[in-house]
């Protein structure tokens, strides 16, 4: 099969007349990263890779131990959508290897693959479908002010206005890349917008996301407007989530589903989900890991600030979506504190390890808090044993820093490398000196 993939692409290649294809992957951050090989390296790319200088790429190696082989991957290869009057483009997701062919630590995709090659051991294929949300603007200026374009709410139909017609643009792109979209919409904040990708493999849906990035940007910018996956770049005003829709099966079967449970929940998904909730603060730095996260996680903006689940309860961490006509494939959990800005490959690897720990062992989940949290004293939370996510992403990282989950999801290399560089994002934070500041106190102290 692997060679009957690689004459495709091979054969794509000569037939359609691409004249560039783009080797992509990502740095530990989730930047997408990419070169340009020509057609004639296309052969040799997919059976030995090519070497690149890794000491360029945030997280990779060092300078001592600086060549890394990028391995195409050429069941991602697809051809670009868009072409100029020289040619088409393709592109194709790596892994990223040592120069004897052995993963390289410091590759998400390759921890992601880890972690799966983990669950394929215990019986299990991980599958995800995320709420994709986003900000439609003009571009930035010298100040960086936001800038909206529209002033719809949920659902609005705004048929005539610039960004509904970048959406439309977006699905037929992502759609022509074999990327199927299940729903799209005007979101509750002005010139907010969602797209909702169908469930499928982790790895895949990591590319996938990796790619639908790329595209929303691209699309936005040929006409000349911006689209940010900032998590909160308006005061007052909801921010940006990527709530995951998860799921485990065996083979064919739902592993999440039994037909004789209340709530068609079979005791692995129980177990699954009081892995999520037990081991949340502890991922919480990779699932949210910039200092403008934690302005999105707090309450009053329809984003979770408890650790807790309920089955239609949008207060809370996670969710149990009531599946159409109790359908076993579509039973599945919604995790919600994940947002567009973290790397999907380790927010999937620590979402992945945190629930099969769960499962592993035999965690009790606790009580379903279905009321509405966000109007509960934190006395009477305390005494459901509710506790909060973490409030800054200084929090979050103390919290990931004694987690031997974290460490063992990542690996030594990422897991380090990680908590020096957002220290230090912190820290530069911690000086900067906000317009809110000025404002409040220059005059009056």
């Amino acid at each position: 099969m692997h060679d009957q993939q690689k004459d495709y692409v091979l054969r794509t290649v000569e037939e359609r007349g691409i004249r560039l294809v783009r080797l992509w992957f990502t740095d530990v951050l989730g930047n997408l990263k990419s070169f340009a090989i020509s057609p004639a390296e296309m052969e040799n790319a997919l059976n030995d890779g090519m070497s690149f200088d890794g000491s360029s790429i945030d997280g990779y190696s060092r300078v001592q131990e600086s060549d890394v082989l990028a391995l195409p991957d050429a069941n991602t290869f697809e051809v670009l959508p868009w072409a100029d009057a020289k040619g088409a483009e393709a592109r194709v997701f790596c892994d990223i290897a040592k120069l004897d062919g052995t993963p390289f630590d410091g590759d998400p995709r390759q921890v992601l693959k880890r972690n799966l090659g983990l669950a394929r051991d215990q019986g299990y294929s991980f599958y995800v479908a995320p709420d994709i949300e986003y900000f439609y603007l003009a571009p930035p200026d010298s100040t960086n002010t936001p800038v909206l374009l529209d002033e719809g709410g949920f659902f609005d139909l705004t048929s005539t206005d610039i960004p509904s017609s970048l959406r439309k643009e977006t699905i037929r792109t992502l759609e022509t890349m074999s990327i199927p979209v299940e729903y799209s919409f005007h979101e509750d904040a002005p010139s907010q917008h969602e797209i909702d990708l169908r469930h499928t493999d982790a790895l895949t849906m990591a590319d996938s996301v990796m790619t639908f990035r790329f595209v929303v940007k691209e699309i936005a910018a040929l006409h000349n407007v911006h689209a940010t996956f900032m998590p909160k770049p308006l005061e007052n005003i909801q921010g940006s989530g990527m709530h995951l829709h998860l799921s485990l099966f065996k083979g064919e079967q739902n592993a999440f589903y039994d037909e004789n449970d209340a709530y068609n929940l079979s005791d692995t998904a129980k177990c699954f989900m009081a892995g999520l909730l037990r081991h949340a603060a502890e991922i919480t730095a990779v699932t949210n890991q910039t200092v403008n996260s934690y302005k999105r996680l707090v309450p009053g903006f329809e984003a979770p600030v408890h650790i807790s689940w309920a089955r239609n309860n949008r207060s809370g961490l996670i969710r149990v979506p009531i599946a159409k006509r109790n359908s076993d494939s579509a039973t599945r959990i919604e995790y919600r504190s994940p947002d567009p800005a973290c790397n999907p490959y380790l927010a999937f690897s620590v979402i992945l390890v945190a629930g099969l720990r769960g499962i592993q062992e035999g965690y009790e989940l606790p009580v379903e808090a279905d009321a509405n949290l966000f109007e509960m004293d934190n006395d009477v939370l305390e005494k459901m044993s509710i506790h909060q996510l973490p409030q800054s992403l200084n929090e979050a990282l103390h919290v990931m820093e004694n987690s031997s989950l974290v460490a063992e999801a990542l690996g030594d290399h990422i897991f380090e490398w990680f908590l020096r560089n957002k220290r230090a994002e912190w820290r530069t934070y911690k000086t900067h000196i906000s317009q809110y500041e000025l404002g409040r106190y220059l005059r009056s102290l």
